[in-house]
């Protein structure tokens, strides 16, 4: 590559002519192999493609964006739009945003990380004013893209010591580990984890689980009940724990929750308390042991994730560990808003921290 196709526009971004160079041709056919693709040979569009992926080249196709350096657009990427959870983080959004000229640009990557990359590579198009990813284990191809989107950048609902540049979440290992201490200090003696496919975040959940089981001196991994393979994100068949099948449940659902509850009951010495990765699970660990005539708490202690509405409002109400989402959409905003406006900020990661919600389903003895 020449001298000159090394250069790099002066936000760091990789240009058409670096791309064009390290595939052989002149710089108006790199561009019209990327914006008319259908004009140009298979070889050609081929060649032009796998510059771009090696180069991490994002194109600029906003007529606005290439007079002004940056729109208008706040690029939020989440796992989920069916999930309460990030429905809050993403009302804290909007309005953390609210009275500035800022618009949300919503993606959804399914908990897939080919398609983060792909939405990241469509949306940094756009020159946004900034991006707001969950989570803190991108890809190495999304990373590099993020590291050169030339704009602030917020990875949130995680900490990490190696931020892109900014993080406002929580530790989830810490968060398992506290729930976790929670159910041994009321008397619980055989923990089990309960939880569907197995993310980052939850596999966090799953470590602080260990360690404060392990502590104690009460660890059984017979006791842990996870769904190994995603065979479909909403739906599919799933095998949790040796040898064991619960049919085709959604990963986050009652029916799986009950399943897995059914199952451990089975063993020669079945659980006496459950920590489950989320509330929906929680909720359908309460209809199986009410359906089986079994005591919540006193047979039976129950600890959910993220405390939604309905875990205060089950009967017996039932603990679990409330989580941040809607402050750390609103902080996320903040932390752009001071990048935006200039404003210093030492503060790379900001951990919003955790409750454990103490309810009727761990009050063992009414301890």
């Amino acid at each position: 590559m020449s001298g000159n196709s090394r250069k790099r526009r002066g936000d760091g971004r990789p240009t058409i002519a670096q791309v064009a160079a390290l595939a052989g041709v002149g710089t108006m056919t790199a561009s019209r192999a990327l914006r008319t693709p259908h004009l140009v040979s298979d070889a050609l569009r081929a060649s032009v493609e796998r510059a771009v992926e090696e180069l991490n080249y994002v194109p600029n196709l906003s007529a606005r964006a290439l007079a002004s350096k940056s729109s208008d657009v706040v690029v939020v990427l989440v796992p989920t739009l069916t999930q309460h959870i990030f429905s809050e983080v993403v009302k804290g959004i909007y309005d953390g945003l609210e009275g500035t000229p800022l618009q949300v640009q919503i993606g959804n990557t399914r908990y897939d990380a080919e398609e983060e990359e792909r939405l990241l590579r469509v949306f940094l198009r756009q020159r946004p004013s900034a991006v707001i990813v969950s989570g803190t284990h991108q890809s190495k191809a999304s990373r590099q893209l993020l590291e050169r989107a030339g704009c602030p950048v917020v990875q949130i609902m995680d900490v990490s010591d190696d931020p892109i540049d900014r993080i406002v979440g929580y530790s989830h290992v810490d968060a398992g580990y506290a729930a976790t201490r929670h159910l041994i200090e009321k008397g619980y003696e055989r923990l089990a984890f309960f939880t569907g496919w197995m993310h980052q975040r939850a596999e966090g959940r799953l470590r602080g689980f260990e360690q404060a089981t392990r502590e104690a001196g009460i660890y059984r991994p017979d006791l842990i009940f996870r769904v190994e393979d995603r065979v479909s994100f909403d739906l599919g068949s799933t095998m949790a724990g040796p040898n064991r099948r619960f049919g085709s449940h959604p990963f986050s659902s009652p029916g799986l929750g009950r399943a897995m509850l059914s199952d451990a009951l089975d063993l020669p010495r079945p659980p006496d308390a459950v920590f489950c990765n989320n509330d929906i699970l929680a909720i359908g660990v309460l209809f199986e042991a009410h359906s089986r005539g079994i005591a919540v708490p006193d047979q039976l202690g129950i600890c959910g994730f993220n405390d939604l509405d309905l875990m205060a409002a089950a009967h017996p109400s039932l603990s679990s560990l409330r989580t941040l989402r809607y402050e750390i959409g609103f902080e996320s905003v903040q932390v752009i808003r001071r990048a935006l406006d200039g404003r210093p900020d030492d503060q790379k990661i900001r951990n919003m921290g955790f409750e454990v919600m103490a309810r009727q389903s761990t009050n063992r003895n009414g301890g």
